[in-house]
């Protein structure tokens, strides 16, 4: 028995020294062919929101997004929601096992586009990766001006307003026309856009809760107008996952009253919630009032299995802020809104358009939401690099939208 307890604790040992300088070698290679890896910390961390400049893109955070979701309705009375999203992420800090992933690109952009038709009940995706390699889409985001682009995706600023183009496969073209109605909402307790996620870590986090939507969608070569409302968030930073950030539940709401309200739960890993949660209320005149994990409860009213990845999500929630009389309902418009973007981002996920009833104030009230679930699949735990180089932009199989 001695004998066969040495023999493991030799094998451990040379495993760990094979790894360690398998570690070593990558990283002095990659040093060679790329670069040093830069720690993406300068002690500005922390500091104010300031705009317009950090609607733009920055050089030395490692993990950037711009966020869009809405909802809209067609000259012909259809309605249809929709996520758009760009990401840009440095990857000084990252690595596949002992590989760093840097070796394949710095920065790497994503971009994720996503439709669901709320009257047909159908959804569709497509997502997307670029490193600027030889066989990437073009991507690039703007240090000096708001203009992001991958391949023939795109977003950018003129005269105050927010262009979106995206396209799923060549049959779906995405054109909108963003304007805002309120002055940014700085999130985080301070009111300056510093949102923290755990102690001592944190993003800057800004929303622009309502904007006034119009452009064009193109369906199998049918064209659309559309009009409605959309919501835009803004997020970037240097900061580590932790325990406390194992997942998390966000939602936006936008109510006919002109009052919208975000707030999220952030989840360890036995589904707790962290005191870290938060969110921010926002009145009809666009004042803003930031809120605690006290203030909000968020309760599943159901759940939802995916066919596709074996994920359980709650699916329909109570939603209530007592300090506002808020007590809403929360209900998605169909229950299959889960992306597979383990080819890009290396995450499942779920984010969907939804419908809101209840009462502000024992006033009857209604209005839309997006949702976003992360983390109810832990498959970005065991990422597959394989996958990741070779997966790219999966479509969900849906034979039509506006059909």
């Amino acid at each position: 028995m001695g004998e066969t307890n040495t023999l493991q604790d030799n094998i451990k040992d040379l495993l760990k020294t094979f790894e360690k300088q398998a570690t070593d070698f990558f990283e002095v290679a990659t040093d060679i062919f790329v670069g040093k890896a830069e720690t993406l910390r300068d002690g500005t961390e922390h500091e104010p929101v300031r705009l317009p400049r950090d609607l733009y893109a920055h050089a030395g955070v490692q993990t950037e997004w711009w966020y869009y979701t809405g909802h809209g309705r067609t000259a012909s009375g259809k309605h249809f929601g929709f996520e758009l999203v760009f990401f840009k992420r440095r990857t000084d800090l990252d690595k596949f096992s002992v590989i760093p992933l840097r070796l394949f690109g710095n920065p790497i952009y994503f971009a994720h586009f996503a439709v669901t038709d709320s009257d047909a009940k159908k959804f569709r995706y497509a997502h997307r990766k670029s490193a600027n390699g030889f066989f990437d889409l073009p991507a690039s985001a703007s240090e000096n001006h708001f203009h992001l682009r991958l391949g023939d995706w795109s977003l950018r600023e003129s005269q105050g307003a927010h262009i979106l183009r995206a396209t799923i496969g060549s049959d779906v073209v995405f054109e909108a026309t963003l304007k805002p109605t309120k002055k940014p909402i700085l999130n985080g307790k301070a009111k300056n856009g510093v949102s923290f996620k755990d102690e001592g870590e944190a993003s800057r986090y800004f929303s622009y809760t309502r904007m006034e939507m119009e452009g064009d969608i193109i369906w199998n070569g049918e064209t659309e107008h559309f009009d409605g409302s959309a919501w835009m968030d803004r997020e970037f930073g240097t900061w580590t996952p932790t325990e406390r950030q194992k997942g998390w539940d966000w939602f936006s709401v936008q109510l006919e009253n002109g009052c919208e309200l975000m707030c999220y739960q952030l989840r360890d890993s036995s589904g707790g919630i962290s005191d870290f949660s938060s969110g921010t209320f926002v009145d009809e005149n666009g004042e803003f009032t930031p809120l605690s994990n006290k203030d909000f409860t968020i309760e599943p009213t159901g759940y939802w299995k995916s066919p596709h990845t074996n994920a359980v999500y709650p699916s329909g929630w109570n939603l209530l802020v007592p300090k506002f009389d808020l007590d809403l309902k929360v209900t998605p418009v169909m229950q299959d809104q889960e992306l597979d973007t383990r080819g890009t981002t290396m995450i499942v996920y779920w984010e969907g358009a939804c419908e809101v009833n209840g009462k502000l104030k024992n006033e009857e009230i209604e209005g839309r939401a997006y949702v976003e679930l992360v983390g109810y699949d832990r498959s970005h735990e065991s990422p597959n690099l394989a996958y990741f180089l070779m997966g790219n932009s999966f479509e969900f199989p849906s034979k039509s939208i506006f059909g």
